[in-house]
């Protein structure tokens, strides 16, 4: 029997777990699927991009999780592309739609592009990691010193997941590209950006200076 969105949805709510919404629901996701049974649906189910269409129009966070786990990232045009992150208000699927479509997708650039300076905050923060992207993969043909002008002024007020998205390119420039390493720590030593952010043993601080210095140290073998 094929899939459909009746049935796909009624194995979502099975796999509903209260405990698990009430830990999501602290970091903005309204959803309590565990994402491994999540993509073990998805496994099952196979790519289908007329379902996985079907789902996302649900508005139903964990379908929508499931439905970019079924697409392509070449089945989508930018506009659509586009107006798929403004429906997402939802941390985990704007994670997953930048992270799993949009930066595979033929699109990338002209979304960048076209996000980078949008006024609403969470589209802009979506172009400042596809510009993360590039500062590290395809720095190219990227104005560096413009990024951080950009981020000097801007960064310490930003909304939140427009901060981490600024905080990301900054600590990217500064371990990916020696000639610019000295600016970098010092915009990041003066606007004190995550500086107190509680972070676990063994991991890296998102502190920029920080986060630089341990990198860079590990690169070097130091």
């Amino acid at each position: 029997m094929a899939d459909d969105v009746a049935s796909v949805m009624a194995e979502l709510a099975a796999l509903e777990d209260p405990r698990m919404r009430a830990v999501n629901e602290r970091h903005g996701d309204d959803h309590g699927v565990n994402l491994t049974q999540l993509r073990g649906v998805a496994k099952r189910i196979g790519a289908q991009q007329p379902l996985a269409d079907d789902l996302w129009a649900t508005g139903d966070t964990a379908a929508r999780l499931l439905a970019l786990l079924l697409m392509k990232p070449k089945d989508h045009s930018a506009d659509e592309l586009d107006a798929m992150l403004r429906e997402a208000r939802a941390p985990k699927v704007i994670d997953w739609l930048v992270n799993y479509i949009v930066k595979k997708s033929p699109h990338a650039e002209t979304l960048r592009q076209r996000w980078f300076t949008d006024s609403d905050p969470v589209v802009q923060a979506a172009g400042w990691g596809l510009t993360s992207e590039r500062i590290v993969k395809r720095p190219a043909g990227l104005d560096l010193a413009h990024l951080l002008d950009l981020i000097d002024p801007a960064m310490r007020d930003a909304p939140e997941r427009l901060q981490w998205a600024m905080n990301d390119a900054l600590a990217q420039i500064g371990i990916h590209h020696p000639e610019y390493r000295e600016r970098a720590l010092e915009i990041g030593e003066r606007l004190e950006v995550l500086k107190d952010y509680p972070t676990p043993p063994n991991c890296t601080s998102p502190f920029a200076p920080l986060w630089i210095a341990e990198i860079v140290r590990r690169r070097e073998g130091a």
